[in-house]
């Protein structure tokens, strides 16, 4: 059974860099939001067999995780974690959309072989892209600029108890796998006959543990906001980031960089 309590400090290990200080740390929260958002949105909005035009989008992240000191490899490992996904969500344009898009010494590869790479390449953008603005701005800052940029309390009341609550259940789950163990004198995980009731008693805990968690963040003011209260002003920097983080992206969006690779690809195909 992997150790649930060493994924409880993964969790949050992310958002502990949040208090260092950088360039791109002092920035103000919502100029990062914006720049996030932006550079998703202009990310997404490629085709789904365009490869070599996304190339140039790695940078944000990269110069990002240069200029706050964030460890490569914590934003690579928790990346690793939402390939998956994508990779069984696009495996199947492989298996139907095997028309030849182009060819490298005598090797076929299909529409749908570069569609699946692409969307794996955009996930590991976007998410990347998140992470690294989880690592450089505290939580209750973006959840606070959220609520001053008008997003509807409602979503940003669930983002806030999911990515608490996240902590609470998985401490719920090993303190019940470690009852579960002594009581079953086994190192072996759950076994399958009792997996049901396992569940069940973790929903019950869970409902139970986040009303407590829930009325202790109401004792300590959750739900009272001031929109105008630590009203932080723009800066220059602030400005010039911003106009880099969405105009940088802009450009390369509208520069098809598939002509300028297309004679590269014709020679490769040829051989």
């Amino acid at each position: 059974m992997v150790d649930v309590r060493s994924k409880i400090h993964e969790i949050y290990t992310l958002e502990q860099l949040s208090s260092g200080r950088s360039v791109i740390h002092d920035l103000h929260p919502s100029v990062k939001i914006l720049a996030t958002f932006s550079y998703i949105i202009l990310v997404l909005s490629f085709d789904r067999h365009t490869f070599f035009a996304l190339t140039p989008f790695i940078f944000y992240p990269v110069l990002l995780m240069s200029l706050s000191d964030t460890p490569y490899a914590m934003i690579l490992k928790r990346v690793a974690l939402a390939l998956p996904f994508s990779l069984f969500a696009g495996l199947s344009n492989v298996f139907f959309d095997r028309a030849t898009m182009f060819t490298i010494s005598g090797l076929n590869f299909s529409f749908g072989f570069v569609s699946l790479v692409v969307l794996l390449f955009r996930t590991f953008l976007c998410v990347a892209a998140v992470l690294i603005l989880v690592a450089v701005t505290p939580f209750t800052q973006i959840t606070a600029q959220m609520r001053r940029m008008h997003i509807p309390d409602l979503l940003v009341t669930l983002f806030e108890m999911t990515y608490r609550y996240l902590g609470s259940l998985a401490e719920e789950t090993s303190v019940m796998i470690i009852a579960y163990k002594l009581r079953h004198n086994s190192d072996k995980g759950i076994e399958l006959k009792d997996m049901g009731s396992f569940v069940g008693q973790l929903l019950l805990k869970s409902i139970d543990r986040a009303e407590h968690v829930y009325n202790a963040m109401k004792c300590r003011g959750y739900g009272r906001y001031d929109r105008k209260r630590r009203k932080r002003s723009l800066k220059f920097n602030d400005y010039l980031f911003l106009l880099l983080a969405i105009g940088f992206p802009l450009f390369f969006r509208f520069i098809d960089l598939n002509q300028l690779f297309q004679p590269w690809i014709m020679k490769v195909t040829l051989c």
